[in-house]
């Protein structure tokens, strides 16, 4: 699957629980909304993504990328309730860098 540089980053950085570079793959002043709460800026998305990552050790499986849409949708698998579940990754894409993320 061919995924613009800052995807691919962002899921092996996720895979590696590696919260500083999945912070990295963001602009300065990026959003992420997931489960009902939104994070601004690198610091909040690496601090979220942590915590994130201590609790759920989730792994992301790239299923199916759509350029046109900006989405990616992955079988996640952890220590959730209904694990694995396939998600749906919302982007907007600027300069090689994430400005948004929904996670629904």
């Amino acid at each position: 699957m061919n995924l613009p540089k800052a995807i691919a980053t962002l899921v092996a950085s996720q895979n590696n629980f590696d919260s500083h570079a999945y912070a990295g793959t963001f602009s300065e002043t990026a959003t992420v909304f997931d489960e009902g709460k939104t994070h601004t800026g690198k610091q909040a998305i690496q601090n979220w993504i942590e915590k994130a990552n201590q609790t759920y050790k989730a792994v992301m499986k790239p299923i199916k990328y759509s350029e046109s849409e900006q989405t990616l949708q992955a079988e996640v698998s952890g220590n959730f309730p209904g694990s694995p579940l396939v998600l749906t990754y919302q982007f907007e894409l600027k300069n090689e860098e994430i400005q948004s993320l929904k996670i629904v």
